[in-house]
């Protein structure tokens, strides 16, 4: 999922077997190399190299590197200048794991009318993978994915679907995904009835959510979330509205979810 003009000439960290972090830079072709050249081409992903400066293969052993070493973006997360907004990388899907982890501090002390479990799958980006395993595990009744969408608004026009600051997202359809129609109208009213902003949402890409509703002979399942500029890029740009919009609603979602509810999304 990544967007090659994202990716080169980039700073990596790589992560050695023995724990020690060096510094990594994406391969890109100097203009000066591509003068004379009618129709120069972007390269695959595949033809980007990652250079942390070895002068050999067995150099590069000798400091633990080894096929198969994890490398991540160096970035720094910074705060806009009207502090409405972060600079960060992998909102999609750090969005997630700071929205659960602040709904569970938000209901440590209450009682809610189902039985909740929360919690974070892996390998959602190479083929929804990790879901599986949860859901097969945990057996729910109903199951919503938090995912960060690419949001779509630097080009002025305010018909474009994903804007920032518009709230939370109602996604209503997929690829992966059409979204139950019970349980639509139920966040909808559950966002009303909590004066939550929301904005309808129609995504490219799918979410955890479009495995899971194929488990166990089918669970209701939607994508809970926000929109962010430039998502699977090193520098996203995300709304701090948004998010509280996001945890708002997923935090009134779990309050008023019920045993009859759940029954009249399978009836």
């Amino acid at each position: 999922g990544w967007n090659v003009m994202s990716v080169s000439s980039q700073r990596f960290t790589l992560f050695a077997d023995d724990g020690k972090e060096y510094p990594v830079v994406s391969s890109a072709v100097s203009p000066h190399l591509l003068r004379g050249q009618s129709n120069p081409s972007l390269p695959s992903i595949d033809e980007i190299l990652f250079d942390a400066g070895f002068a050999s293969e067995e150099e590069a052993t000798d400091f633990g590197v080894r096929p198969g070493n994890f490398i991540v973006p160096v970035v720094e997360t910074v705060l806009s200048a009207n502090q409405k907004r972060v600079f960060s990388k992998s909102w999609d899907n750090r969005f997630g794991l700071v929205t659960i982890l602040e709904v569970l501090e938000s209901l440590k002390d209450v009682d809610l009318p189902v039985d909740l479990i929360i919690g974070a799958n892996v390998q959602e980006e190479v083929g929804l993978r990790g879901v599986s395993g949860a859901v097969e595990k945990f057996k729910p009744d109903v199951f919503f994915a938090l995912d960060s969408s690419a949001a779509d608004d630097i080009n002025g026009n305010p018909d474009a679907q994903g804007q920032l600051d518009n709230g939370t997202l109602i996604r209503v359809y997929d690829p992966t995904v059409v979204s139950p129609v019970r349980l639509v109208d139920f966040l909808i009213k559950t966002a009303k009835d909590n004066n939550i902003n929301t904005q309808y949402f129609v995504s490219k890409g799918g979410t955890d959510a479009g495995n899971a509703q194929y488990q166990n002979f089918g669970v209701p399942s939607m994508a809970l979330g926000v929109v962010s500029r430039y998502i699977h890029t090193h520098q996203t740009v995300w709304s701090i509205d948004d998010f509280n919009s996001a945890k708002s609603l997923v935090i009134a979602v779990l309050k008023s979810l019920n045993s009859d509810i759940i029954k009249g999304l399978y009836n």
